[in-house]
């Protein structure tokens, strides 16, 4: 038993003890003997300290969470590291908008894998497609050689494929260690149907982990109904700003954008309950 959950830790979770903390590789032992892994994704150290002390057993370390993550800073991820003991994976993606990249755009995915990997990433999430909706097999095998030994999450560009069946197999075939998809829906909820599917269709060769919308509301039913035993979550509250004056006829970004003196953070209260819901469930 022992040796068949060291085997699943290498080559699921790839969770090597040559770089991992002893710590980490305890709570991702305890994680899976529950049956459930919870990642939470993360734009801030207070959110990252967050998500650790609700029970997260693994981060996704990102900026812009309103453009739906793109790549952070080399100093975030350094202090992120310095206060957590669990898995960093960091997202890779240059800009918002779409995952057909140009050359430039790649030059800059390839610098930094380089740095992220040098500055104590423990994994990566990435991904590309073609003009046409297909995994841009050529450019993904590239950015995961770059990546190597490190393990390698294809993003929820998935769910903008043509077809998700033919994606699947195409990201096993590349060496992905999971997916992160929302179905191709809105929400992982509305595509729990798809996940279900892909599920089956993995038959544990490569991990679908269900993200997007996830709530205390629908967690349930969204593993009872996928088979699913990892889920992406990013567990956020409101928080006011601290700022005493406020100057309200400027904002720094577009009409859109997040408003000026408020914050989104992980809950402390929400990232234990969502791991109250699965332990329960699974």
């Amino acid at each position: 038993m022992i040796i068949t959950l060291a085997s699943y830790l290498t080559s699921n979770l790839q969770l090597r003890p040559s770089i991992c903390p002893s710590v980490a590789l305890s709570v991702c032992l305890v994680s899976m003997a529950e049956g459930f892994l919870m990642e939470v994704c993360v734009d801030s150290v207070e959110s990252a300290v967050n998500a650790q002390r609700g029970g997260a057993s693994r981060l996704e370390l990102c900026s812009s969470l309103m453009e739906g993550g793109l790549t952070p800073s080399l100093g975030l991820l350094e202090v992120v590291k310095q206060y957590v003991k669990i898995p960093v994976y960091v997202m890779i993606r240059p800009r918002g908008g779409d995952f057909l990249y140009t050359d430039q755009e790649v030059e800059v995915m390839r610098k930094d894998i380089a740095l992220m990997k040098s500055h104590g990433a423990d994994g990566l999430v990435l991904g590309a497609l073609t003009e046409d909706g297909r995994v841009d097999a050529e450019l993904c095998m590239e950015l995961l050689a770059a990546a190597r030994p490190l393990p390698v999450t294809f993003h929820r560009a998935f769910d903008m494929v043509h077809d998700p069946v033919v994606a699947l197999e195409t990201l096993y075939s590349l060496g992905f260690q999971r997916v992160l998809t929302s179905g191709c829906d809105s929400s992982a909820l509305e595509g729990l149907p798809l996940i279900k599917r892909l599920f089956e269709q993995a038959k544990g060769r490569i991990a679908v982990m269900p993200g997007g919308g996830i709530t205390e509301r629908n967690l349930q039913r969204i593993l009872e109904g996928s088979g699913a035993q990892e889920f992406h979550c990013s567990a956020r509250s409101s928080k006011d700003s601290a700022m005493k004056f406020r100057n309200t006829c400027v904002s720094m970004g577009a009409a859109l954008s997040a408003p000026e003196y408020g914050l989104k953070v992980a809950d402390v209260s929400k990232v234990r309950t969502l791991n109250a819901i699965a332990k329960n469930t699974l």
